[in-house]
């Protein structure tokens, strides 16, 4: 399940996500949107347990709007502009450290235009966890593009959640089919990282 040595990847679990969801918005988010984020904390946990490292992401856009590119273009609305009560990271909820790695993104793939691919090296990463939301998007990107630089994937599919219950269930299959036993619960994965430093 974990080859080599793995990373944890927290995507975009952000203020927000610990809000209440909008009367009227416009994604009908799963119902435990909030439970899975929170959830993703014990991944977390676990994984600075047994020295694994864990990189937290943030999309964030600037307030003139300048950084969204076609991203206005489909469901999505007007999101996570920096200076937004729910934009920054949820660091209490996810015990984000002062010495952490901390990326800010401002496309959905957490390898578009980061710094990410030069900072996996250095850790010399072979598998990648991913947790954090939207599967459907954000998560679903990075796998892709994780998968197309030759990194192990495993999602945390108790630790993620979707833009609507069809479209995550369908983003999950979508990255199994990209490599079998991707999917996996944080149970699982837990004992993966307790296994592997024992």
């Amino acid at each position: 399940m974990l080859v080599g040595k793995p990373v944890v990847l927290v995507i975009d679990i952000q203020k927000g996500a610990f809000f209440a969801p909008p009367p009227g918005g416009r994604l009908p988010l799963l119902p435990d949107f909030a439970e899975r984020f929170h959830r993703a904390r014990t991944v977390v946990d676990a994984a600075r347990r047994n020295n694994v490292p864990v990189i937290f992401f943030q999309e964030a856009h600037r307030p003139n709007l300048v950084d969204f590119g076609r991203e206005l273009d489909g469901t999505e609305d007007i999101h996570c502009v920096e200076g937004d009560p729910g934009t920054p990271l949820a660091t209490e909820e996810m015990g984000i450290l002062p010495d952490d790695y901390v990326i800010k993104k401002r496309r959905y793939s957490c390898f578009f235009g980061t710094e990410l691919e030069i900072l996996l090296k250095g850790l010399g990463a072979d598998t990648l966890i991913l947790t954090g939301g939207f599967t459907d998007v954000c998560v679903h990107y990075t796998f892709v593009d994780a998968h197309q630089h030759d990194y192990y994937c495993r999602v945390v599919e108790d630790c993620v959640s979707g833009s609507s219950p069809e479209a995550h269930a369908a983003s999950l299959r979508a990255m199994e089919y990209l490599q079998a036993g991707a999917l996996r619960t944080a149970e699982e994965i837990i004992e993966g990282l307790d296994a592997a430093a024992s």
